[in-house]
């Protein structure tokens, strides 16, 4: 019976691509309109069919990571981009809407993160072995989109012109009090000392990225300009010229969004300027993928546009400039895959076969959905006052500046 009802779901889902579906009991079915590569799945797992009837995007992540799935050549790169391209085109059948509505009603509930859920969500992910991170990031462990400014750019090329890209939009003068919201390991607050001569406060839930992060501060002798703090970023008192926070605010939640830019605006000077860089959904308000949110990110989501500048809007911020990148992260990721695959014995060492298998689904999905998928990153300049920052962008590209000018006149 399970078969045949995953037959007619996958009928009714899969229209675009080419994928060929092996059922336990040897039956071969083809599903797509034919187009691009062939994709090869096998479900040696009866148990299986079942929970890809129901919650296909929970399954296949699941069946994959036991291994009760298995695609031909290991193409998780072509498995996932048929299933994120028919998704987004709306195909499936009418069980399918109404589980994913289910989970736009309950992500209030599952997106409440209160400080010590909130810890908690955080330690899920960032207090793994600190190693782990090592093994596919780039020397200054930068775990959020890279800026590809040429195509040939390396990982740590790309990302020092990130932190270069920022701290422009910052307009950083020497001496400025920044607070870094989500920190991570350190680097940008580093960047922004070392580079720029701010004194910076960054804020942490995690307990590893704190003990690393501050042993760095320690060894780059920037005592005096950088601390680092174990600290929820609503607990934050006092003024601050700049604030900066880069991939943190996917773990906010889109009930507490209200409340981090009203914490923003207190928090900033009357001159004051803050940058918020994070993943988006370049479509409407939606729910978190269902594996993303049980083994990776729990407590996470990708807002849409509409939603962040809602909860701007209740507050006396300026949006000053929001700029929206594409496939950057799609590359970053490329990279990070890369780097994973060729360390994939120490990753194994340190965990197991399970583990290499989960990260590298949620690598390669990640990929996926914003190469083929309508996720994207923005970044929400703010101010207090409209006239804290230029008029017009040419202070972000002063090589190009000169060049306009010429051509104006």
């Amino acid at each position: 019976m399970w078969q045949k009802l995953l037959d007619h779901a996958l009928a009714g889902l899969i229209r675009k691509g080419s994928l060929t579906f092996r059922f336990p009991d040897g039956r071969i079915a083809h599903y797509g309109d034919g187009t691009g590569p062939e994709v090869t799945v096998r479900v040696s797992d009866p148990r299986l069919l079942r929970r890809l009837l129901i919650n296909p995007t929970l399954a296949v992540g699941e069946g994959y990571v036991d291994g009760g799935l298995t695609v031909d050549g290991d193409d998780l790169h072509g498995l996932i981009a048929i299933g994120v391209r028919n998704v987004e085109a709306g195909n499936g059948r009418w069980w399918h809407h109404l589980s994913a509505r289910g989970r736009a009603w309950l992500r209030v509930l599952r997106q409440y993160n209160p400080m010590g859920r909130s810890r908690a969500n955080v330690a899920h992910h960032y207090d793994l072995s600190g190693e782990l991170y090592d093994l596919f990031l780039d020397a200054d462990r930068q775990y959020s989109c890279a800026y590809f400014l040429r195509p040939d750019m390396d990982l740590d090329a790309a990302q020092a012109a990130k932190k270069a890209h920022i701290a422009g939009k910052l307009l950083l003068q020497p001496g400025m009090r920044v607070l870094d919201i989500g920190c991570g390991w350190g680097g940008m607050a580093l960047t922004l000392a070392r580079d720029h001569g701010a004194q910076v406060l960054g804020v942490t839930l995690s307990e590893e990225q704190h003990k690393l992060a501050s042993a760095r501060v320690r060894a780059a002798g920037l005592e005096q300009q950088v601390e680092i703090r174990l600290a929820d970023y609503r607990t934050i008192t006092g003024q601050f010229d700049r604030i900066v926070s880069v991939g943190m605010f996917e773990h906010v939640g889109a009930p507490h969004y209200r409340t981090f830019f009203h914490k923003v605006e207190d928090l900033l000077a009357p001159d004051g300027v803050a940058l918020i860089h994070t993943i988006g959904r370049a479509s409407p308000p939606g729910a978190t993928n269902p594996w993303i949110a049980k083994y990776i990110f729990p407590g996470g989501y990708v807002p849409a546009m509409s939603e962040v500048m809602a909860a701007v809007e209740t507050t006396d911020l300026w949006p000053a400039d929001v700029e929206v990148w594409r496939l950057h992260y799609a590359e970053t990721l490329r990279h990070w895959q890369e780097r994973f695959a060729t360390n994939i014995d120490r990753v194994r060492a340190l965990y197991d076969e399970r583990f290499c298998r989960m990260w590298r689904f949620y690598l390669v999905g990640s990929e996926q959905a914003f190469r083929v998928g309508r996720k994207c990153v923005f970044q929400f300049q703010l101010a207090r006052r409209r006239e804290a920052v230029p008029l017009s962008r040419d202070y972000l590209y002063p090589s190009e500046r000169s060049g306009i000018a010429q051509a104006a006149e």
